[in-house]
This record gives C-alpha cells, structure tokens and sequence, in this order.
C-alpha cells in the first residue's frame, strides 16, 4: 500500500500547528488578534517584538502570509535593539511559516538558528519548541530515526516543565511518526492521551480527532476514519483554522477516493487544493495533486490525470528534491559540530576548575609541609636553647 496522505498532510500540518509546541494555542478568534493590534500601537522595545510575534502565532492558522510580514518586523527590531528571546521567537516563527510552504531547508535553517539562540539563553521551553520542530521536518523528509530523537527529548523536557498545552502537541507528534512507522497500538495510545489532556484543559482539539482518523485510514476502516474526520472538520470551520480545513478535507477526499467515490473525493480534494493555493501552503500539494490524477484516471479523463500528474512532479520536485535534503543534511552537520564545539568548551572549563582546584590543594600541601618544618624547627631550638641553660 502507498503512504497515505492523510498521514503525511497531518504531519505537515503538524509543522504549521507547532504554535502548539511554541507558544501556546490558536488564537484565530477576531478578539485576541484586535486586542494584540490594539497593543502593538503603544508596544516598545521588547514588548512590541513580542506583540508582533504573538501577532504572527494568530494569522498563522489562516493568513500565514499576513503572519510572516508580522514576524519579519519583529526579527528586525530584535535585532536592533538585541532582544535575543524575540530573535528566538521570530526565527521559530519564520521556520513554522517558510514550513508550510514547503521551504523545508530554509525552515530548518530558521529553527537551528532558534535553538542555538535558546541553548545560549538556558531557555528550556525554547530547546524543547525547536528540537519538538526539527523533528517535525525530518518526519517529512522520512527520516524517522531523526524524527524520532528530537520527537522525545522534546517531549521529556516538556514533561519535566509540566507544560500540559506543549506535551499535547508532544503527544500527537509521536503518535503520527508510530503512525508512520505501523506501530498503530502505540500510535493509538498517544492520541487517546492527547484528547483527554485537551479535554482536561477545557479546550478539546481537533489533532487527536484527526490523527485517530489517519490511523483508521492506514488500517482500511474508511467509515471509522470518515466518523473522527467530519468531527475533526466541524472543530476547524468553527475555529475558522483554514490550515485544518485544508488538511481534513484532503483527507476526506483520499478517503472517498479510496471507496471508489471519484466524485465526493474531488469535491473535497479540489477544495484543498485551492485552499493550499491561497494560503501558499505548497507543502500540501504534492499528495492532493496526485490523489486528483487517481480520481480522473478512475474516471476515465486520461487528459486530466496525465496533465495533473505533471503539475505533481514539479510540486514533487520542489519540495523533495536532492538539492533540499543536502542542505539539510549540511545544516544538520553544522548543528552537531556547534554541540561538539558546546562539549569542547565544557570539557575545557572543567579542566581548567580541575586544574585551579589541583593548585589550590598543592598551594595548602606545601603550605602545610612548610608551617609543618617550621614547627618542627621552633621546638627544636627551643629544646636546644634548654638545653643549653641547664648546662
């Protein structure tokens, strides 16, 4: 059976959805995002870089274009006046951004230059945010040892945070990649999890809903994976998050496809690709571009399919290509020697204490084998100079 695309659409909605693992919820309500505008009249300094960030965290579900004008102006103030939390911020955020539309070398570059920012400011949240990101990508790229490693120290240290809102996102990231790699009991626990934290925080979302349809997808139960993804799309439009629409109803349209409904399937599958259109979201549309070439070719419109199919491969190429995986690869070499470098120093600042500490104890040695001879010398000539008298 070939990959299925609701799985790797949730993952790459996963990359748009790090809000979750960043810096909190969805915020797509008009409300928050006034009352933010309102703010960033009066904002200064670091206050304004983190208004225009949380700014960009709000349009990101449904204006990611809008988002990353906002979070360029605040990487630039940020930079001007040194403000390194909101550098963090803002690379992440341009990292989440160029992500989602399929950039996925430069937004690895972005999120490496977040985490070596955090790692330097001690800001545990921040490390456990990029490496919960990078981790995200390499699960596109289908490197799931990768995925896996920054997966669960992601997760570790968001546990060791008790940072609820952040181990859900945790959660449903390692459930996708067991996802992926069939081990659909473990994946299935994971998600479950994450749904009764999101309800245990008053706000169920939709990822688990999702995800769990994902999985029913992969085991060929299309009804049950149906059931959790009209639930998940009714969450979404309600929420007004157009990146989840995009995602569930690709989904709903591979679903259909799949049962021989040609014509429901292009329904929703011609609905996410113009979705993906508008939200330059071209990370989306290898997988729908290829679903819809299946419903022509089934349909007998050869012309559609073939033509459509060579839309796919330039989509294809764009994102997958070699080019893109060699500069991840370099980047993810230079990431390694920055740690190595990192120990080297550490290593270096311990020997140099060992190195104090073993003077400072030779210092009190000879100063005590001195006072010592000293000591010894006194009592002697007092004994002499006794000596002497009774003579």
């Amino acid at each position: 059976m070939r990959p299925t695309p609701t799985n790797r659409l949730y993952q790459l909605i996963g990359i748009v959805k790090i809000l979750l693992l960043v810096l909190g919820g969805y915020t797509t309500q008009a409300d928050p995002i006034d009352s933010l505008e309102n703010a960033l009249k009066s904002a200064q300094g670091d206050k304004k870089v983190k208004t225009l960030n949380e700014l960009c965290r709000a349009y990101m579900p449904f204006d990611p274009v809008k988002a990353i004008t906002y979070t360029r102006e605040a990487l630039s103030l940020a930079l001007e006046i040194d403000d390194k939390r909101g550098l963090a911020a803002s690379y992440n955020n341009l990292g989440v951004a160029y992500s989602n539309q399929g950039a996925l070398d430069k937004a690895l570059e972005y999120h490496l230059i977040s985490l070596k920012i955090n790692t330097e400011l001690g800001n545990k949240e921040g490390i456990a945010s990029s490496k919960g990101n990078i981790g995200k990508i390499y699960s596109i790229k289908k490197d799931y040892g990768q995925a896996m490693k920054y997966f669960e120290e992601s997760h570790k240290m968001f546990t060791e945070l008790g940072d609820q809102r952040n181990i859900f996102g945790t959660m449903n990231n390692l459930g996708n990649l067991h996802n992926d790699l069939q081990l659909y009991e473990q994946a299935l626990k994971y998600y479950s999890q994450a749904w009764q934290l999101s309800e245990k925080m008053g706000k169920p979302l939709l990822d688990p809903l999702s995800n769990i349809g994902n999985l029913y997808f992969r085991q060929g139960n299309y009804q049950r994976a149906v059931d959790y993804y009209d639930r998940a799309l009714a969450l979404s439009r309600a929420a007004n998050s157009k990146t989840d629409v995009l995602n569930i109803t690709a989904n709903l349209g591979e679903v259909y496809s799949r049962a021989g409904r040609a014509k429901e399937a292009l329904d929703y599958l011609t609905e996410a690709l113009a979705l993906s259109r508008e939200l330059q979201a071209h990370i989306f549309q290898p997988q729908i571009l290829k679903s819809i070439a299946a419903c022509y070719a089934s349909q007998g419109k050869t012309k559609e399919a073939y033509e459509t199919m060579l839309e796919y491969d330039k989509a294809k190429e764009k994102i997958y290509g070699e080019e893109s995986t060699r500069k991840i690869a370099q980047m993810e070499v230079a990431l390694e020697l920055q740690e190595k470098e990192r120990e080297m120093e550490a290593l270096k600042k311990d020997d140099a204490i060992k190195t104090l500490q073993l003077r400072n104890t030779q210092v009190v040695v000879t100063a005590f084998v001195l006072g010592l001879i000293v000591l010894i010398a006194g009592a002697n000539l007092f004994f002499l100079k006794r000596k002497n008298s009774a003579r």
